[in-house]
């Protein structure tokens, strides 16, 4: 299989992966991805990843994510981890929160010995809070 990305290191960032791997003193996915780039640029392209997973004991994805991670991102991208940018928005608002706290603290409707996540979704849309609700927000609000 031809390998899609293939890894050239100028000497700086060679030298600064050394100094990782011979600090030994970073997080462990830090130090096997530059474990994993030194292999990979110090054996070439050519070196069947099956030699590299013996080596240093990770898998073909991980060698290919990090190769894909390095050529997008350079060393700092396939080095450190992604923050995640995603952000959803927040279903209820302070005042719809409010409300269903204070529903909440409320009796339980007659039949019921206590509200259910599902009754207090329900009521919730009954009341005109919100146009409609699921018991999972409730309980993450809860």
């Amino acid at each position: 299989m031809k390998k899609k990305y293939i890894v050239r290191l100028p000497p700086d960032e060679g030298a600064e992966l050394e100094k990782i791997v011979s600090a030994g003193k970073t997080r462990a996915r830090k130090l096997m991805h530059a474990h994993i780039l030194l292999e990979v640029y110090a054996n070439g392209p050519n070196w069947a990843d099956a030699h590299i997973r013996e080596t240093l004991g990770a898998g073909t994805a991980t060698f290919e994510r990090v190769r894909k991670a390095f050529i997008e991102g350079g060393l700092p991208g396939s080095l450190n981890r992604k923050r995640r940018d995603k952000k959803t928005p927040r279903k209820l608002d302070g005042d719809q929160e409010a409300h269903l706290i204070a529903l909440t603290c409320s009796p339980a409707p007659k039949g019921h010995n206590r509200w259910t996540l599902r009754l207090l979704a329900d009521k919730m849309v009954k009341l005109e809070f919100v146009d409609m609700l699921s018991y999972e927000t409730v309980r993450q609000v809860l």
